[in-house]
């Protein structure tokens, strides 16, 4: 009777973390920043009234992040890995806090609430992934992730308008904290823990300047860089030279918002975009994605505001290519870092989302100068010939 050992029952057995794990998590937290995606701008615009202003509040929100996001590795070696997500789900109902007070100093801190808490979600949820996903199922295990996005990105934004236009400020961002809370609890449910076989040495540097420079010494690294930005590259455009253009020809705001509901509502090929992947290749597909979103940014640009709606078409069939990139280009990443400085190389490679939201407005801007707002979309389709050519010469066959 001395050795037998009562274990307690109370414990609900879980299976081990799958796909389905990871897409529901990754959904979760998609409700939770998509809601408000659409309220953020009108409410800075609301309290600065000049267009000018609100762009360089994003600019300086986007600069802290980049900062934000190259110390997170330090964080992850100081504190547990899912002390971390935990940090990230509460910045995100914190933040909303911080909107409700509708002042400038409340929005810039909600803002950069919002940018550390998905920060901090990204890299840890890469982390998991990598270490509970094999490699050779990263590609459907992304698709499905981005497929179960889709409700989200689809719904989110027009749900939050509704909240504040209807029922207030209070409405809108609760729905934020109501849903970050939701994650929170669904993490700990599945009570992920950190893989201890591939955690970093005590010699690795932590020092961003020094991860940065470990990153950009590895080509495959930088090449999943660079697939990475281009394809946010085109979210970034899509979300915000998309409406405008639609405005611009007379089409109307409500054109414009159906425009980015219609390109959201796209992630649910996600799903056959993996498929695609594994059967010819992930290689082959992400190149003829890149080649065939460039010809698409092309002939809308060349059309331009002589057919608005055909324009518009050009961009949502743009959109089904760069989703292609979104189900497997981060592959490219997950299937080349080293395990023993995830965390290190994770930090570094996702800087493509913050200069993705940085770099295009500053080359458009020079562009705008010189030619009309079609000249966008063809500046974006030269771009994603560039990324296409590269993932064609430089991504090895296995991928």
């Amino acid at each position: 009777m001395s050795t037998h050992v009562r274990h307690p029952i109370w414990l609900p057995a879980l299976r081990p973390a799958d796909a389905r794990t990871f897409a529901s998590l990754y959904a979760v937290e998609s409700f939770a920043r998509a809601t408000i995606s659409s309220v953020i701008p009108i409410q800075a615009y609301e309290i600065l009234h000049n267009e000018q202003i609100v762009s360089i509040l994003y600019t300086i929100v986007s600069l802290l992040g980049l900062s934000v996001t190259l110390f997170m590795p330090m964080l992850i070696r100081r504190f547990a890995r899912r002390w971390v997500y935990t940090a990230g789900c509460l910045m995100l109902a914190i933040g909303s806090v911080f909107f409700v007070t509708h002042t400038l100093p409340g929005q810039l801190a909600g803002m950069l609430c919002r940018v550390m808490g998905a920060s901090a979600l990204s890299i840890t949820l890469n982390l998991y992934i990598m270490d509970h996903i094999r490699k050779t199922d990263f590609m459907q295990a992304e698709s499905l992730r981005m497929a179960w996005s889709m409700f989200a990105w689809t719904g989110g934004p027009t749900l939050g308008i509704f909240l504040y236009t209807r029922f207030g400020i209070y409405a809108a961002h609760g729905a934020v904290v109501v849903f970050a809370l939701a994650l929170l609890a669904l993490f700990w449910t599945y009570r992920l823990g950190d893989n201890p076989s591939i955690r970093p040495g005590k010699s690795r540097p932590a020092n961003p300047l020094a991860n940065i420079g470990r990153f950009i010494a590895q080509p495959r690294l930088r090449l999943a860089w660079l697939i990475a930005f281009g394809r946010s590259c085109f979210w970034t455009t899509f979300f915000v030279y998309g409406p405008l253009f639609m405005v611009i020809t007379g089409e109307g705001k409500l054109a414009g918002g159906l425009l980015v509901s219609a390109g959201n509502a796209l992630l649910f090929t996600a799903i056959f975009w993996g498929r695609a992947g594994k059967r010819f290749g992930g290689r082959r597909t992400m190149t003829f994605a890149y080649f065939a979103m460039s010809a698409m940014l092309l002939l809308a640009g060349g059309v331009g505001a002589a057919a608005p709606l055909l324009t518009a078409a050009f961009l949502l069939c743009g959109a089904l290519f760069t989703i292609a990139l979104d189900a497997l280009g981060s592959t490219a990443f997950m299937r080349s870092v080293r395990p023993y400085e995830k965390a290190q190389m994770a930090a570094v490679y996702r800087t493509y989302l913050d200069f993705s939201e940085l770099t295009p407005p500053l080359v458009y801007s020079l562009v705008l100068t010189f030619f009309g707002l079609g000249s966008v979309f063809v500046t974006l389709g030269i771009l994603a010939a560039f990324c296409g050519f590269f993932t064609w010469r430089y991504l090895p066959k296995s991928f």
